[in-house]
């Protein structure tokens, strides 16, 4: 980023619980008065993408937190094959000598697997946005993708030339669970995979940051072993940044368990989200400088 933004809200990933997550804790900060939809620029990576795209939507907050948690308003979700999350976790968790060893493996990974179409793929992904066009916002907003080809981090705008869709379809393309995404003569996967589940990089050039961060604490149960995060956030802060950040607390964490591609984790996790806000009102506050 050349220009300086007030605020960005950056939304990481986390699968389908992530979506609900982040969308019950935009519904309990607007309860408690910190709209998180007036941040005046995005980044959207996997579920981010989806959260970051519709906080940019002329959908309300109270619609979305509905669409997550009445199961009559809930877009139809496929559940990946069984196994799959599972052997992608796998490849991930290796210990990998470098980057560019394990996005080689990841890829191949997406590309061997036999998956769902990807017209039903990009079909899924339109039902659950909810959108009433395919129009990039007038809001900034970045989607993140991974290049298979490069192997580089692909950020997607509103002057890229490429559909809201599918570059949301890209960043959602977990390898090996869905089919990766064409767009050109290339093929993208989930933007989550080339680093970090956040990208907050992105966000460089903000007065403020706030990053929802849905598996921040997963790993070792404390957001400052979450190692890549982190030094996104020193370099934000070294430049002139103020960058809080908000992971999900144990409540929310317990929502999972299905599996957090698991449609079935929607309402808890939506729910769950909505009452974290309280805990997380003062440091939302501080980010949109009340």
């Amino acid at each position: 980023m050349t220009k300086k933004y007030p605020v960005t809200l950056v939304c990481g990933g986390g699968g389908l619980w992530g979506i609900a997550w982040m969308t019950g804790l935009a519904k309990g900060l607007a309860d408690h008065g910190v709209d998180i939809r007036s941040a005046s620029m995005f980044v959207g990576t996997s579920a981010g993408s989806v959260v970051g795209v519709q906080m940019t939507s002329s959908i309300s907050t109270d619609d979305l937190f509905i669409r997550q948690t009445q199961v009559s308003k809930q877009p139809y979700e496929r559940a990946p094959t069984a196994g799959r999350l599972e052997s992608m976790m796998e490849v991930v968790q290796r210990p990998w000598d470098n980057d560019e060893d394990r996005l080689r493996a990841v890829c191949k990974l997406a590309d061997d697997a036999n998956t769902i179409s990807t017209e039903q793929r990009r079909q899924d992904i339109v039902a659950r946005l909810g959108l009433v066009d395919d129009a990039w916002p007038k809001k900034g907003l970045l989607i993140t993708a991974t290049d298979m080809r490069t192997l580089d981090l692909q950020v997607f705008d509103a002057n890229s030339g490429v559909s809201l869709v599918d570059a949301v379809s890209a960043s959602c393309a977990v390898p090996g669970v869905w089919p990766p995404t064409r767009i050109a003569d290339r093929k993208f996967i989930d933007g989550g995979f080339w680093r970090t589940a956040e990208n907050a990089h992105l966000a460089e050039g903000s007065d403020s940051v706030l990053i929802l961060a849905p598996t921040g604490r997963i790993n070792g149960g404390e957001l400052s072993r979450n190692v890549g995060l982190q030094f996104d956030i020193k370099r934000l802060e070294e430049r002139g940044s103020k960058v809080a950040v908000i992971a999900a607390d144990d409540t929310s964490l317990n929502a999972m368990a299905p599996g957090p591609l698991d449609p079935a984790t929607r309402q808890p996790a939506a729910e769950a989200g909505r009452l974290q806000a309280a805990n997380e009102l003062e440091l939302a506050q501080r980010a949109f400088g009340f």
